[in-house]
Protein backbone atom coordinates (compact mmCIF):
# COMPACT_ATOMS: atom_id res chain seq x y z
CA UNK A 1 0.00 0.00 0.00
CA UNK A 2 1.23 3.53 -0.69
CA UNK A 3 2.40 5.84 2.10
CA UNK A 4 2.95 2.89 4.43
CA UNK A 5 -0.83 2.65 4.82
CA UNK A 6 -2.30 0.39 7.45
CA UNK A 7 -4.55 -2.54 6.86
CA UNK A 8 -7.50 -1.66 4.63
CA UNK A 9 -11.01 -2.95 5.27
CA UNK A 10 -11.38 -1.66 8.78
CA UNK A 11 -12.11 1.46 10.80
CA UNK A 12 -9.23 2.79 12.87
CA UNK A 13 -9.46 5.91 15.04
CA UNK A 14 -12.90 6.58 13.59
CA UNK A 15 -11.55 6.63 10.03
CA UNK A 16 -12.79 4.15 7.42
CA UNK A 17 -9.50 3.00 5.89
CA UNK A 18 -11.07 1.59 2.70
CA UNK A 19 -12.79 4.91 2.11
CA UNK A 20 -9.66 6.94 2.91
CA UNK A 21 -7.39 4.80 0.71
CA UNK A 22 -9.92 5.05 -2.13
CA UNK A 23 -10.07 8.84 -1.75
CA UNK A 24 -6.26 9.13 -1.78
CA UNK A 25 -6.19 7.10 -5.00
CA UNK A 26 -8.90 9.30 -6.57
CA UNK A 27 -6.85 12.40 -5.75
CA UNK A 28 -3.68 10.76 -7.07
CA UNK A 29 -5.47 10.16 -10.42
CA UNK A 30 -7.22 13.55 -10.47
CA UNK A 31 -5.74 16.24 -8.19
CA UNK A 32 -8.75 18.51 -8.80
CA UNK A 33 -10.76 16.20 -6.51
CA UNK A 34 -8.79 17.74 -3.62
CA UNK A 35 -9.71 21.35 -4.50
CA UNK A 36 -11.66 23.28 -1.85
CA UNK A 37 -13.23 26.75 -2.13
CA UNK A 38 -15.08 27.45 1.12
CA UNK A 39 -16.98 30.66 1.66
CA UNK A 40 -17.94 31.93 5.10
CA UNK A 41 -20.17 34.89 5.94
CA UNK A 42 -19.87 36.47 9.38
CA UNK A 43 -22.99 38.44 10.35
CA UNK A 44 -22.86 41.08 13.07
CA UNK A 45 -25.09 40.14 16.02
CA UNK A 46 -24.33 43.13 18.25
CA UNK A 47 -21.38 44.49 20.16
CA UNK A 48 -18.34 42.53 19.01
CA UNK A 49 -20.26 39.26 18.46
CA UNK A 50 -20.65 37.66 15.03
CA UNK A 51 -22.55 34.65 13.74
CA UNK A 52 -21.22 32.33 11.04
CA UNK A 53 -23.24 29.66 9.32
CA UNK A 54 -22.18 27.13 6.73
CA UNK A 55 -24.22 24.13 5.69
CA UNK A 56 -26.45 24.38 8.77
CA UNK A 57 -23.59 24.65 11.26
CA UNK A 58 -23.68 27.86 13.31
CA UNK A 59 -20.73 29.30 15.24
CA UNK A 60 -20.65 32.52 17.26
CA UNK A 61 -17.43 34.45 17.87
CA UNK A 62 -16.63 37.52 19.92
CA UNK A 63 -18.74 39.18 22.52
CA UNK A 64 -19.20 37.95 26.05
CA UNK A 65 -18.91 34.22 26.54
CA UNK A 66 -17.85 33.30 23.00
CA UNK A 67 -14.29 32.67 21.86
CA UNK A 68 -12.62 35.55 20.05
CA UNK A 69 -11.61 35.32 16.40
CA UNK A 70 -7.93 35.21 17.40
CA UNK A 71 -8.64 32.41 19.89
CA UNK A 72 -10.38 30.45 17.10
CA UNK A 73 -7.51 31.22 14.72
CA UNK A 74 -5.13 29.44 17.11
CA UNK A 75 -7.73 26.72 17.74
CA UNK A 76 -7.93 26.14 13.98
CA UNK A 77 -4.26 25.18 13.89
CA UNK A 78 -4.69 22.77 16.80
CA UNK A 79 -7.85 21.21 15.36
CA UNK A 80 -6.31 20.91 11.90
CA UNK A 81 -3.34 19.00 13.24
CA UNK A 82 -5.62 16.70 15.27
CA UNK A 83 -7.16 15.82 11.89
CA UNK A 84 -3.74 15.46 10.23
CA UNK A 85 -2.43 13.17 12.96
CA UNK A 86 -5.63 11.10 13.26
CA UNK A 87 -5.81 10.57 9.49
CA UNK A 88 -2.18 9.64 9.02
CA UNK A 89 -1.92 7.60 12.22
CA UNK A 90 -4.82 5.54 10.89
CA UNK A 91 -3.19 5.12 7.48
CA UNK A 92 0.04 4.08 9.23
CA UNK A 93 -1.79 1.53 11.41
CA UNK A 94 -1.38 3.41 14.71
CA UNK A 95 -4.28 3.01 17.11
CA UNK A 96 -4.63 6.32 18.95
CA UNK A 97 -5.27 6.00 22.67
CA UNK A 98 -4.97 9.71 23.41
CA UNK A 99 -4.24 12.75 21.24
CA UNK A 100 -4.13 16.44 22.00
CA UNK A 101 -2.58 19.49 20.36
CA UNK A 102 -1.75 22.50 22.51
CA UNK A 103 -1.26 25.75 20.59
CA UNK A 104 0.11 28.97 22.10
CA UNK A 105 0.56 32.39 20.58
CA UNK A 106 1.15 36.08 21.26
CA UNK A 107 -0.39 39.19 19.75
CA UNK A 108 -0.96 42.83 20.77
CA UNK A 109 -4.28 44.62 20.11
CA UNK A 110 -3.15 48.28 20.34
CA UNK A 111 -3.82 48.88 16.62
CA UNK A 112 -7.23 47.19 16.89
CA UNK A 113 -8.03 49.92 19.42
CA UNK A 114 -6.91 52.64 16.98
CA UNK A 115 -3.62 53.27 18.79
CA UNK A 116 -0.09 53.19 17.46
CA UNK A 117 1.55 49.85 18.08
CA UNK A 118 2.87 46.65 16.58
CA UNK A 119 1.04 44.72 13.87
CA UNK A 120 -2.13 43.32 15.46
CA UNK A 121 -1.73 39.70 14.37
CA UNK A 122 0.11 36.84 16.01
CA UNK A 123 3.85 37.50 16.12
CA UNK A 124 4.69 34.00 17.32
CA UNK A 125 2.93 30.66 17.56
CA UNK A 126 4.12 27.37 18.97
CA UNK A 127 2.33 24.10 19.35
CA UNK A 128 2.87 20.67 20.80
CA UNK A 129 1.30 17.40 19.68
CA UNK A 130 0.88 14.85 22.46
CA UNK A 131 -0.12 11.38 21.42
CA UNK A 132 -0.24 7.94 22.95
CA UNK A 133 -0.95 5.05 20.62
CA UNK A 134 -0.37 1.41 19.86
CA UNK A 135 2.07 0.80 17.02
CA UNK A 136 3.67 4.25 17.19
CA UNK A 137 7.25 3.44 16.16
CA UNK A 138 9.91 6.16 15.87
CA UNK A 139 9.66 5.95 12.08
CA UNK A 140 5.87 6.38 12.11
CA UNK A 141 6.03 9.25 14.61
CA UNK A 142 8.61 10.96 12.39
CA UNK A 143 6.16 10.60 9.48
CA UNK A 144 3.36 12.13 11.57
CA UNK A 145 5.60 15.07 12.51
CA UNK A 146 6.50 15.53 8.84
CA UNK A 147 2.81 15.55 7.90
CA UNK A 148 2.11 18.23 10.54
CA UNK A 149 5.01 20.31 9.22
CA UNK A 150 4.26 19.87 5.50
CA UNK A 151 0.70 18.54 5.13
CA UNK A 152 -1.31 20.70 7.53
CA UNK A 153 -3.53 23.13 5.57
CA UNK A 154 -3.77 25.57 8.48
CA UNK A 155 -0.08 25.23 9.37
CA UNK A 156 0.87 25.82 5.75
CA UNK A 157 -1.44 28.84 5.52
CA UNK A 158 0.17 30.35 8.61
CA UNK A 159 3.70 29.77 7.36
CA UNK A 160 3.44 31.82 4.17
CA UNK A 161 2.11 35.11 2.90
CA UNK A 162 -1.37 34.74 1.41
CA UNK A 163 -2.73 37.50 -0.83
CA UNK A 164 -5.84 39.07 0.71
CA UNK A 165 -8.20 41.21 -1.31
CA UNK A 166 -10.57 43.48 0.64
CA UNK A 167 -13.68 44.98 -0.91
CA UNK A 168 -15.72 47.38 1.22
CA UNK A 169 -19.35 47.92 0.16
CA UNK A 170 -21.60 50.43 1.92
CA UNK A 171 -25.28 50.76 1.06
Amino acid sequence: MPLGMGEAGKVLNGIDLDEQVEYVEQVRKDPTVAERNPSIVAKWVGGTRSRMEREGVVVHLGGDGDPSAMWMFLASLAACDVEVVATHASLLGIEIEDLEVEAKGHFNIQRLLGLEGPAPGYDRISYTVRMRGRGATQEKVARLKEMCEHGSPVGDSLSRKIPIELKFEVA
